[in-house]
Order: C-alpha cells, then structure tokens, then sequence
C-alpha cells in the first residue's frame, strides 16, 4: 500500500510500505490540534462521541482529566508548528507575513497564473474578517470591485491550496449540498487573524478551532465523517453537523462563559427535525461546567473535547 500524506499546504509525502504501486491512500494533514501540540498525537473526542451512549456523556466528559485553556490564546498561535510551539505573539505576524509572500509568490503561482497580487491579497482579507459568515461571491466582489469570475477562481485556488475551507450546508438531499450556499472559515486560526487584521479575536476564531479539530479528526476518521452547517429559512442554526457512523451530531460553538434557552434554539430545532437519527447534541463553551441543558443536550467546556 502506498500512503501520500499532503499537509495543509497541499505538498504531499510518500510513504512505501512494498505493496504494489496502484494501491494508495490519501490523508490531509492539516495544522497542529490542541491535543497533538499538548504531545497526545490526536485530535477531540469526536470519535468517543459516536461510541459513548448519549446518556453516558455526561459521566464521559466529568471524568476528563484536561487542562484548561484560554481560547483567545488558542487562536492566536493556531496551529502551524513553528509559530504556534516555537514563536512569542509578538514574533508571529514577521513569520505569517513571510507565510503569506511566499505562498503568494511561489506556492500559488505554481498552481495557477493571478493576475493581480493586491486584489488577491485583498480577496484573502475580506474572506478572513467574514470568517463564519455564508460566502456570497457577489458581494465579495462588490466590496473589493473585482469581477464574480475572478472571485469564483481565487476562492477555488484558496481551497485547492488548503487555505480556505469552505462548509457545506446539511441536506437529506446530497445533490442541494453542492448547490446552496456554504459557509467561510481558515484552515488555521491565527492564519485568518493575521489576513483579517483584527486585533481580538472574536466568537468566530473559536468556530474555527473547533473546526480545525473536525477536520483533522475526520481526515483519519473511519469509516468516513463529514461536517456540514444547517440552517433554516427562519435564520434558526446549528454550527456544525457531524455525519458519521449513520448518525447526525449536532454542534453548537459559544464563546460564552453561561448559557441560556436562546443558545439552543437551533440544536432543539435539528433534532426536531432529524428525530432518531440525531440521539443527542453537544455545545461548547467557554465555562467550566459539564452540565445537562435539557434531555440529550449536553454543555461542556470546549478544552474537555478538543
């Protein structure tokens, strides 16, 4: 069996095991998680998830023995190993500056010809300070005045080049998944921050982190998982779904520190909705209590997961 690993900038190692050639697998290694830069080589407890019972989940997470973390502090060094584990914060935007002119003057340009370098630049910025936010190319291009062809082909060089990722929204119907609007995040964190130009991050970078951590989960996951949004005509939603094992998981991201009805609004919703297959919801938080916010709808501080 042949094994490629392609990292989060699309370069790919090759791993020969002496099985024949025309045997290969393919694995995405995106940036470092918490749980792999903490020295335990994994991502969340997605898969624990799926294998725990519903009801045991409270007892699961209770029992996690985890350092607590500032999510703020996360998402500035993101995951990119070298400013993430060996960089102060004030030394990280030299070496994303360096990032960003080298993959924009050599990477990128090996993929494909850009016409103009500022307009590209200015289409990353823009993506990044809508991180989270559905991507409406038309207005994307209003904004910046570059033409919906030109934004349609640098979006889809981002996402070839694993830059940015870009969230479908859930539908039983998997031909809609591929045609309704999705949603706009950063393989990276600190990456979309240092694009962004903001100086704080918002509740959005902690969507991101927990995304980051999907991802990389779901890269190895077997048998497969995808993640998609939901999202109803009514503005009712839900962050993130999980698909996997033939069951929905719905995940909720607040960047609070206390909870309330109007957070859930959403998950109770989906699981209205999807019934049997959605047996319970997580939301993550920022607090420090595990706690049952009603039957099946489990709060916990989002270090006890990722």
């Amino acid at each position: 069996m042949t094994l490629r690993f392609a990292n989060a900038h699309g370069r790919v190692r090759t791993i020969w095991f002496g099985a024949p050639r025309s045997s290969a697998a393919y694995l995405t290694l995106w940036p470092l998680t918490r749980g792999e830069k903490l020295g335990f080589g994994s991502a969340g407890r997605w898969s624990d998830l799926f294998s725990t019972p519903v009801d045991d989940w409270y007892d699961f997470f209770r029992n996690q023995k985890t350092a607590s973390a500032e999510w703020r502090e996360e998402a500035r060094a993101g995951g990119y190993p070298t400013p993430s584990l060996a960089m102060r914060e004030e030394d990280r935007a030299l070496w994303f500056d360096g990032y960003v002119k080298t993959y924009l003057e050599r990477d990128l340009q090996a993929l494909s010809a850009i016409e103009n370098v500022i307009d590209f630049r200015r289409l990353m910025r823009v993506t990044a300070l809508r991180l989270g936010n559905l991507l409406n190319q038309a207005e994307l291009g209003r904004d910046i005045q570059l033409s919906r062809p030109s934004v349609h082909r640098y979006l889809d060089l981002l996402e070839t080049s694993f830059q940015l990722v870009r969230v479908q929204p859930y539908s039983i119907n998997r031909t809609k998944r591929l045609v309704r609007t999705p949603k706009a995040y950063w393989c990276d964190s600190a990456l979309a921050l240092h694009l962004s130009g903001a100086g704080e991050p918002t509740g959005a970078y902690l969507e991101n982190l927990v995304l980051s951590d999907l991802l990389a989960w779901k890269s190895a996951s077997i048998p497969p998982a995808e993640v998609f949004f939901w999202r109803t005509s009514s503005d009712l939603e839900v962050d993130f779904v999980i698909e996997h094992q033939n069951r929905l998981l719905p995940v909720e991201v607040k960047a609070s520190r206390s909870l309330g009805s109007s957070d859930v609004r959403g998950m109770a919703a989906f699981r209205d909705d999807y019934g049997d297959a959605c047996p319970g919801g997580l939301v993550l938080y920022d607090g420090e209590e595990v706690q049952w916010l009603s039957r099946r709808l489990l709060a916990v501080p989002w270090h006890r997961v990722m």
